[in-house]
């Protein structure tokens, strides 16, 4: 095999460092973003948060109305305009000698540890004070449901042996508060520890474990848990044998709305089993799902529409992220053709932190117009609601600011504008849509509150079926086949005919 040389022409797609650094801070959150600037200044000495400016530009949003977004009604102009507070640009009068020799651009496929040695990061600094850095851990609320019971265990005076049972039974807890072991199965593992182990001992501390917070907790199943509720409220209540009755031994009929297998098995009126199951209905199924043990998640808006003089007015939410700039005093000690480690450490973080700066802004212009394009076009949404939601993809975006689909994805994921329909995330804004018989279209989204409608408005003694809810839609016009129509109620959470039908 012999060898040789051979030169090949073609083409790829490369990317530069700055391209990938806008990118990356375009798909982030409003809080990943407030991250990603909090960690570029503890880590680059040329960044400064500017608290004058930040100030200025809180006081003139309240006095003018310079920096906002008008969208006028399409039927007057058509168009949009808007406007943008661009980050501060650094003076060229202030120091020209650190200006120069500053390239704008990298070469492709190269990384920023590459050209650039980046400073530490925040974590490494300095080491965190312990008692300040879990001042958020200490306020979250991260209790399961074991340590919870095993909380009011350790309240609870009990014998030794008798605490022994009670551990044994809170391990066997689901998360939704029922026992995921049978009394058989926990005997025989306490007859393995315990010696003279009798099954009087476990359903005597069974049944004060079942007293603790949540009410039913270590139930055997459903109805023993739905009973020991029953059995915390007064004796006086109405309709609660009624109510006993029908947990103990008709639950399943309950379950499948047979009413009339019901009266006729419990020997109630209409209105005698409606307060029963009335009263069924007020308890707690899965009573351990009561204790939260996740984290608190919270959404903060991008963007915030409002309607002022007839027209809707787009505006950046100015406290998601903090006004930065170049420190001055530290850029001038940027010496040109001086090639000392710490000149170069001082030139690097300089470069890093103006393309850091641009891409924030770029960001911003991004977000503002793609937003202000979802608003101009689902301007109906905004006045009407969820019914009058125009069918929109990514395409149609894509093609109105002059940008690729895959940047629409990432600025329209994770963002959530504040509208008077509530905040919603900007990919609630887009939808398939459905033909109707006019020729027009009619999106999923409006589609699916109509579902929602005529299910809050249906007769609950005669609930409407997916068949009744289809031709209902196409006697406005929209064809849609009766398993889309199930799908959408679905994804709506509503329950099949014959689960939404109930007593008035």
């Amino acid at each position: 095999m012999k060898q040789s040389l051979q030169l090949k022409i073609g083409q790829q797609l490369t990317m530069t460092p700055q391209l990938q650094q806008a990118i990356r801070l375009l798909q982030l959150s409003t809080l990943d973003l407030q991250q990603e600037i909090q960690e570029a200044l503890d880590s680059n000495p040329m960044l400064e948060v500017n608290e004058e400016e930040s100030t200025a530009a809180d006081s003139g949003n309240k006095n003018s109305d310079s920096s906002d977004t008008h969208l006028k009604e399409a039927s007057q102009t058509g168009d949009s305009a808007h406007e943008i507070e661009e980050t501060p640009a650094i003076p060229d009068s202030d120091a020209p000698e650190w200006q120069e020799n500053i390239p704008e651009d990298l070469p492709v496929d190269t990384q920023w540890d590459d050209i650039y040695q980046s400073a530490p990061t925040g974590t490494g600094l300095a080491a965190p004070d312990e008692n300040d850095s879990q001042f958020e851990n200490r306020h979250q609320t991260d209790e399961s449901l074991q340590s919870h019971l095993m909380w009011q265990l350790n309240l609870t005076p009990m014998s030794d042996r008798d605490k022994a049972i009670a551990m044994t039974i809170i391990d066997a807890v689901e998360p939704s508060g029922l026992l995921g072991s049978t009394i058989e199965e926990l005997q025989t593992g306490l007859h393995e520890d315990l010696e003279d182990f009798e099954e009087d001992e476990l359903m005597a501390v069974l049944h004060r474990i079942q007293q603790f917070d949540p009410i039913g907790v270590a139930a055997q199943d459903l109805s023993d848990c739905l009973t020991i509720q029953l059995n915390q409220l007064a004796n006086d209540t109405p309709f609660l044998e009624q109510a006993k009755l029908i947990v103990a031994k008709h639950l399943d009929l309950l379950g499948s709305r047979d009413y009339k297998t019901l009266m006729r098995r419990t020997r109630l009126k209409e209105a005698g089993l409606a307060q029963a199951v009335q009263l069924i209905q007020g308890l707690t199924p899965h009573p351990g799902e009561q204790i939260y043990s996740g984290e608190t998640e919270y959404v903060v808006p991008d963007v915030f529409v409002s309607k002022q003089d007839d027209r809707w007015v787009v505006n950046l939410n100015p406290d998601i992220a903090p006004k930065i700039r170049i420190n001055n005093d530290y850029a001038a000690l940027v010496k040109r053709a001086d090639s000392s480690s710490d000149n170069t450490f001082l030139r690097d973080n300089l470069q890093e932190a103006r393309w850091f700066l641009k891409s924030l802004q770029s960001r911003n212009e991004t977000l503002l117009k793609v937003a202000s394009c979802i608003v101009e076009k689902q301007q109906g949404f905004l006045d009407h609601g969820a019914e009058a939601m125009k069918p929109l993809v990514l395409h149609d975006i894509a093609d109105a600011v002059g940008m690729h689909e895959s940047t629409i994805s990432r600025v329209t994921t994770q963002k959530y504008m504040h509208t008077p329909q509530g905040i919603l995330e900007l990919k609630y804004f887009f939808s398939s849509h459905v033909s109707t018989d006019s020729g027009g279209e009619c999106s999923s989204t409006a589609i699916r509150a109509i579902i929602k409608k005529l299910v809050a408005a249906e007769n609950p003694k005669k609930p409407l079926s997916d068949s009744k809810i289809t031709a209902l839609l196409e006697e406005q016009g929209i064809k849609v086949a009766r398993r889309t129509i199930a799908k959408y109620r679905e994804s709506l959470n509503i329950p099949a005919s014959n689960e939404r039908k109930r007593l008035v």
